[in-house]
């Protein structure tokens, strides 16, 4: 497990004083600002933010020493980590998104691992799962729910997804 979690990326600058829109990957968002300066992907700059409204579904934040939007143009795509220590402890069922990145997919009723779990998105609707699928070399997504993804297990370190096809059958084609 990662020592470090990603809790949101600076989507973008927000009018003229400074103010950045943040993608919050929390839970609560407004948690955000109770964990103390959060940190860049490197850990080579520390940032203290104040919530300051909503912008459709990013947050509305100040950050200390961004006074122009120059600078905050300038942060656009900073992703904004805190040490895990300082996050409260998870419950029996709970994770992290960056717990899971890595862990090998299998199929329900199959031992059979088929691929790794690439990444996890949110484009606004719902959490996405992207697998790397070992047969293709391929990235394929699908929706991140009980339906679709109904085991996860970060201690023996894979989850188990519905069986899906991930690519043509042999002998079938694209083309029509």
């Amino acid at each position: 497990m990662s020592e470090r979690v990603c809790l949101g990326i600076i989507s973008g600058a927000h009018g003229i004083r400074g103010e950045v829109k943040v993608r919050c990957f929390a839970e609560d968002c407004r948690s955000l600002t109770t964990y103390g300066p959060l940190e860049d992907k490197n850990a080579s700059r520390k940032f203290v933010l104040k919530i300051t409204g909503k912008a459709k579904d990013d947050l509305r934040v100040k950050i200390q020493g961004c006074d122009d939007r120059n600078a905050a143009e300038a942060l656009k795509g900073t992703e904004l980590y805190i040490e895990r220590s300082a996050l409260p402890e998870l419950e029996e069922d709970e994770f992290y998104h960056t717990d899971l990145i890595g862990l090998d997919v299998k199929e329900e009723g199959s031992s059979e691992v088929i691929g790794k779990v690439a990444a996890l998105y949110n484009f606004g609707a719902n959490d996405i799962i992207e697998i790397k699928v070992n047969k293709t070399a391929k990235l394929e997504m699908l929706p991140f729910n009980k339906q679709y993804v109904p085991q996860i297990n970060i201690k023996d370190g894979f989850i188990i997804i519905r069986e899906m096809s991930f690519a043509p059958e042999s002998g079938e084609s694209d083309e029509g």
